[in-house]
This record gives structure tokens, C-alpha cells and sequence, in this order.
């Protein structure tokens, strides 16, 4: 008999281990909600070194943004579908920047954004500090986010 109980625990502890690790990883992060409009606030910083992305950065002369921890599902940040061709599309009083995701906010909540310092420059001066009520969406890149796109209404046109 105490064999087979034993036996029991060990057989069980994998699974129980599993069921943790499961209910653990739904907090941990979330899918990505592409093209779903979100109303937040943005912030900026200037960093160099290594994005989460695994890559290079220079956040006080580079076109980019950091996007809150909570956005983030891979346990090595490298490999984090966040980091797969995903920029942000940002609007703020008529002016839109897309920018491409190479950064993990750690203080962020799931709607606010820390810009590169030049991407916050084109939409407000440094000297605000915050950027309250913009829009924001996560958007698919075709190449690896790495295009940059900004547009500006034209005087008398009624696209918005």
C-alpha cells in the first residue's frame, strides 16, 4: 500500500506542477489586440542599450515605443510575439505616428505607452511630460516595424 501511495503522489505532482505553470501564464500576459483602438496616455524616455526585443536601441534618437509588461506572454522576452512585426499606431490632436514595438514598459499599465523621445516630439513637446487622452492601437508591420509612418490632416480635407 505504501508503495502504490507514493507512487500516486509522484504521478500527480506533473500534473499539479502544469496546472500552476497554466494558471500562471494567463496572468502573465495577453494576447495582442490588433487594431482594437485603445484611449490611454503616453510617456517618453531615452534609454540606449538593449531593448526587450533582444536588439540594439537608442530611445533618444530612434522611432520607437515600449509597451506595458502586461502585453508580454514568452517567457524570454526575445522571442515575444510583441516583438514579431508589431508597431503602435498613436493619434493625438490630428497628428498619427506608427512605430515599431522594441521595448517592455515595467511601470506601465496595459494603456499607457513610453515613446522613443522623438516619436513623443511629433506629437506634443518634450516639455509636457504626459501625453493624456491619445489613441492608440497595436498593428500589424510588413516589414518587421521598421517603417515609420506619420500623417498630418490636410487643410479642408475630411478625412480623419
Amino acid at each position: 500500500m505504501r508503495v502504490t501511495s507514493n507512487i500516486r503522489i509522484l504521478a500527480g505532482a506533473p500534473l499539479a506542477a502544469a496546472a500552476l505553470i497554466a494558471l500562471g501564464a494567463g496572468t502573465a500576459g495577453a494576447a495582442i489586440p490588433v487594431n482594437k483602438p485603445m484611449t490611454g496616455k503616453a510617456t517618453y524616455y531615452n534609454d540606449a542599450g538593449y531593448g526587450a526585443c533582444g536588439t540594439q536601441i537608442n530611445a533618444s534618437t530612434q522611432m520607437l515605443v515600449a509597451v506595458s509588461h502586461a502585453w508580454w506572454t514568452a517567457a524570454n522576452p526575445n522571442n515575444d510575439p510583441v516583438c514579431k512585426g508589431i508597431s503602435v499606431k498613436v493619434t493625438y490632436q490630428g497628428k498619427t505616428i506608427t512605430v515599431p514595438v522594441r521595448d517592455k514598459c515595467p511601470s506601465c499599465d496595459r494603456t499607457h505607452i513610453d515613446l522613443s523621445q522623438p516619436a513623443f516630439a511629433r506629437l506634443a513637446p518634450l516639455g509636457q511630460g504626459v501625453i493624456d487622452g491619445l489613441t492608440w492601437q497595436f498593428v500589424k508591420t510588413g516589414f518587421a516595424g521598421e517603417t515609420v509612418l506619420i500623417s498630418e490632416p490636410v487643410a479642408g480635407s475630411t478625412l480623419g
